[in-house]
Order: C-alpha cells, then structure tokens, then sequence
C-alpha cells in the first residue's frame, strides 16, 4: 500500500509499505477515505525527530471502511463506516472506566514513561504505524473505533478522530463560569475548533492569531479576534475588554511552536546538529520549549481563573512562573484529549444543521501522493492553509 512516512527532519515521503495485516483477534483493518494532517505532525520533523525512525507511517486522524475483522470482533463487520481516534486505548481498563482513554493501563508506554499508545506518533508513544496510509490496522475492534453513519461526506465526522474530541476538552478544561469570557491562544484548526465550541456553549470568545486567514475565519462565525501574539498587546487588550480583570479562562491552543522564547528557539535548532540518538536522551531530561503562549495566557487570565493547554509541550526542564500562577491563584488543566470521554456529546451535533461548521472546516483536500507537498503549505500557512485532508 502507499503511505505517508517520515524519512527525517522536513523530509516527508510517500512510500509504497507492506499492507497491515490482523495480528490479534480484536483487531480490524479500515480503508483509509481521509487522513487529517495535524499541527504535532509537523513537530515529527522538527522537534520530535530524534523519537522518529526512518519508514515510520504518520498520521493519526484517520476514518474509513472496515475491510476485514479478526475472529473476536463482534461489534464491526466488513462494510462499516468507522473514525479511529487518535490515542489506542482499550475501552475497558480502569483508567478508560474513568473516562482518561490517553492514560490507558492496555497500552501506557512504560518504559518510555508515558500515556498511551497513538497512531503514528513516535517512540515515546508505541510507534505504531499510522493512518495517512490507504489501510491502517485497528485494534480493540470491539471498543476502539466510533461507528458513524453512511451518507454525509468524509468532512462530516473526521474531526471526532482528533479535532473535535481535543478542542472540546480543551473548552471543558477551561471551565469559564456561565456567560463568561475566554481567551483563545491561535486559530490554528484546535483553536479555531475550541472557539467554535465555546460559542455553541454560550461563552463570550476572544481570539488572538496574526495569519489572515485564520483570523477571517473566525471573524466570519462572529467571533473577537485580536490580531496580534504579542504579549503586551494581547494582554492589553484583553484587559481592556474585561474592566481590567483578564479573561475567566484561556485556552492555549498553540504550545511549544510559539514564537519568541529566543533561547528556546535556539535550543530547538541546535537539535538539528546533535545526533538524534544522543538528543533523544536530552531532549527527556533537558528538553525546554518555547513558552511565548504560554506565559501569554498566565498574564491574561484573571486572578481565580483557568488556563487550559490543548497545544502541545515537549520539554522536560521548561521554566514555568510557578510564583505569578501561586498568586494568581491559576488553575491548570491539560493533557492529551481522551476521545472516548467527549464522544457522546459531540456526536449528537453533527447532524445537517452543522452547528460547529465541520462540512466546510477543511481548507483543503488532496490526494494522498501529494503528502508532502500538503505538508509544506500547512507549515509555512502557504495558500491559505488551515486544515487539510488527505484522500487516498
């Protein structure tokens, strides 16, 4: 089969790969119809890559046809219609009980230290091949994938695969109190989601993003866009439209690519000259991000209230204003979206009346053999880019 695969830093490829096959009796093997390309995609080639191994499939939004189902599936059949959330998780350990699918017992990465397993996504999180490949193999066949209806295109519910679970948590973790105001930090497709979500829900949304077109989206659903990422003007300005207390709660939907930081940046580059085999083992004891976002959002906020970062953070030795967030008395909320949680209420709202705008969220839609050049314009935000699909 053809595939997305990663064959080091800015050097993304379509390579043919062997098909999947079922190797456990849960497992069920999806024909991909579309794969989102997502802003921790681009983090695989840049910042990530010393976790990254030569021939590994990308991609973790994907959806598609069940083709074939091992002997113990029982809830999936050939023929059916399916988006496959981002995080594996098995559906039935205590943490999935708790409704914290990405911290799953099933498959956490122990040995790495870390939650559980996703599609296409490092080391650190399984290696498990990914879904911008014509088949992707499924497991936990019986509790894993979300079964959506026949009819409505692709558009309609490829977003429960990573976009719309991730915003929506993102505007539950910030908790604003009812009517109240939030910030949100990037209009990136996870920003530009939660800030369709938080208007759905009643809430008072204010943007901040620099890319015109991302600002022209969000202008054109009613929503305040303040069009700068520096700090001191967005922080003014937030004040300025909340009688000088900051917003209830912000939304940080940006995380470590945020410009600023120099020193950061600097590190970040440096990467790029050390082996990775020897970056991989600073990046988990010294790693550090840039926190430009970051600490927008701990000025912004008012004092009581809540940031919540959906953007995300790799470093390990961050220097995070701990004293400012004590006084402020912040509260923080964070992590990997758990899909299985937030699917029941966001399912419902996927109808015809598309209240969130999913139909027409795509910028755009290529087929699979022009991967790497989608990549290249989602990352430098070339040709009005926002948010692509691509169609094997």
């Amino acid at each position: 089969m053809r595939a997305v695969t990663w064959h080091g830093r800015d050097d993304v490829r379509v390579d043919t790969v062997p098909d999947p096959t079922i190797q456990d009796p849960t497992d069920v093997i999806v024909e991909i119809t579309s794969s989102g390309i997502c802003g921790s995609d681009l983090h695989l080639i840049e910042v990530m890559a010393p976790f990254m191994t030569v021939g590994d499939v990308m991609g973790h939004e994907p959806m598609g046809v069940v083709r074939e189902v091992g002997a113990g599936v029982t809830e999936l059949k050939a023929g059916d219609r399916v988006v496959v959330p981002f995080n594996i998780s098995c559906g039935t350990c205590w943490m999935c009980s708790q409704g914290l699918q990405s911290q799953c017992e099933t498959t956490q990465n122990r040995e790495q230290g870390m939650g559980a397993s996703l599609f296409g996504y490092t080391k650190l999180y399984g290696q498990v091949p990914g879904g911008q490949a014509e088949y992707l193999r499924v497991p936990f066949g019986n509790t894993l994938p979300i079964k959506v209806p026949e009819g409505p295109a692709d558009d309609r519910f490829v977003y429960l695969s990573d976009v719309l679970p991730t915003a929506w948590q993102a505007v539950q973790y910030a908790a604003p109190p009812p009517g109240g105001t939030v910030l949100v930090l990037g209009l990136g497709p996870i920003g530009d989601m939660a800030a369709r979500i938080a208007t759905h829900l009643g809430y008072r949304v204010i943007a901040s993003d620099v890319v015109p077109e991302r600002i022209a989206r969000a202008r054109a659903r009613g929503i305040e866009v303040i069009a700068s990422t520096e700090q001191e003007e967005v922080v003014g300005a937030i004040r300025e439209k909340t009688d000088g207390r900051g917003a209830d709660a912000v939304i940080d939907a940006v995380g470590m690519e945020a410009h600023g930081s120099p020193g950061a940046k600097l590190a970040q580059k440096a990467s790029a000259l050390v082996p990775d085999a020897i970056m991989e083992k600073v990046m988990t004891v010294a790693g550090i991000d840039r926190l430009a976002a970051f600490n927008t959002a701990i000025e912004a906020v008012r004092r009581g209230g809540t940031v919540s970062l959906s953007g995300v953070y790799g470093g390990a030795t961050d220097p995070v204003p701990l004293m400012r967030m004590f006084d402020k008395q912040i509260e923080l909320r964070m992590g990997q979206a758990n899909v299985w949680r937030w699917v029941p209420d966001i399912l419902p709202l996927l109808t015809d009346a598309d209240p969130l705008g999913v139909d027409d969220f795509a910028t755009h839609r290529v087929p699979l053999e022009q991967a790497p050049q989608a990549y290249e314009s989602f990352r430098q935000k070339q040709d009005g880019a926002v948010k692509v699909l691509l169609q094997p």
